[in-house]
């Protein structure tokens, strides 16, 4: 239900900084992974913020890598199925669940939500290490929406990145995707 437009807006800039050729290398490089879902709908499970920052610059189709092909499920197994997989994550920039007909139905309709581009800026300054764990970012998210003030401009975020590292560090992290903890 939300990605983080910080993050996306990142993206876009160096998308538009690329030569033709390369931008379409780096298109090559990220195939969005999908799976099929009632009635044969692809629906995206990662590189949200990719896709969203392509289509961004003018790039209105991308690879993708099928992942499982759920298309004979009935529309409640299919998305018991994702959450189970972890590859849904039904949550407002609040926190609060939501049904799964709520979810908007493209990905750049998606909310922004500040805590995940906080997580992402952590996890590129070092707080934290990208694993291969579904959603990993959200679960990060969740724990400095929990922590932390929400950002109200650009000095704010740039501020709440340090406060943000000290506590991926931190023991109440520990039991997250990607905790380094104090390592030098």
């Amino acid at each position: 239900m939300t990605h983080g437009l910080r993050e996306i807006h990142d993206k876009t800039r160096d998308y538009k900084a690329l030569s033709a050729h390369d931008l379409q290398m780096a298109i090559a490089e990220k195939p969005v992974p999908v799976v099929y879902g009632p009635s044969g709908l692809p629906f995206a499970i990662d590189h949200h913020h990719v896709a969203t920052a392509l289509r961004a610059v003018g790039v209105r189709s991308v690879p993708f890598v099928l992942v499982r092909d759920l298309s004979s499920l009935t529309e409640a197994e299919f998305w018991l199925t994702l959450e189970n997989n972890r590859w849904t994550y039904p949550y407002d920039v609040d926190g609060r669940r939501h049904s799964f007909a709520e979810i908007p139905k493209h990905i750049w309709a998606l909310a922004n939500d500040e805590f995940r581009s906080l997580a992402a800026s952590v996890r590129d300054a070092g707080g934290y290490e990208k694993t291969t764990v579904p959603l990993e970012e959200f679960r990060w998210a969740d724990l400095f929406r929990s922590r932390l003030r929400c950002p109200e401009n650009d000095d704010e975020f740039k501020a709440l990145v340090g406060k943000a590292i000290k506590l991926a560090k931190s023991k109440i992290a520990i039991g997250l995707p990607g905790y380094i903890g104090h390592k030098v």
